[in-house]
């Protein structure tokens, strides 16, 4: 297996304060492909940095823009039975709106708790509580 085997994606946990109360919200994106809620992310272009890649994705999927913040963990896992790599950046959301599309039909903005419980993937909860313990709020 080669560098060239492996499928390279990246993404963000997407957060903000609420409009409502200031606390803290994560960005849940439903795939109607998949029918899952995940963290927005993609398949990196050839060529493309994956922090480029993870803040057009954020944008692509959700509508927002997005201030890069720490990195976090990687995920490695199979897809179509080839291994998978995405990196993940914590990311505060800025100016933006969202409209249903082919890849994502709703979006979520849950308080942590609520988005770790809603999340599809066990790998996507630990996600979560990386961007708590980087915000420093564990």
């Amino acid at each position: 297996m080669t560098e060239d085997d492996i499928i390279r994606a990246a993404g963000c946990v997407l957060w903000r304060r609420s409009p409502v109360d200031g606390e803290l919200e994560i960005c849940l994106v439903h795939r109607p492909k998949y029918d899952d809620w995940s963290h927005p992310k993609g398949k990196l272009k050839r060529g493309e940095v994956p922090l480029t890649g993870a803040l057009r994705e954020v944008e692509e999927e959700t509508g927002y823009g997005a201030v890069p913040g720490a990195p976090l963990p990687t995920a490695h896992y199979e897809a179509g039975g080839r291994p998978k790599q995405v990196d993940y950046w914590a990311a505060e959301a800025t100016e933006g709106f969202f409209t249903p599309n082919h890849e994502v039909d709703r979006i979520l903005w849950l308080p942590p708790i609520t988005a770790r419980h809603r999340l599809t993937q066990p790998r996507d909860r630990d996600l979560v509580d990386a961007l708590l313990s980087a915000l420093n709020l564990t």
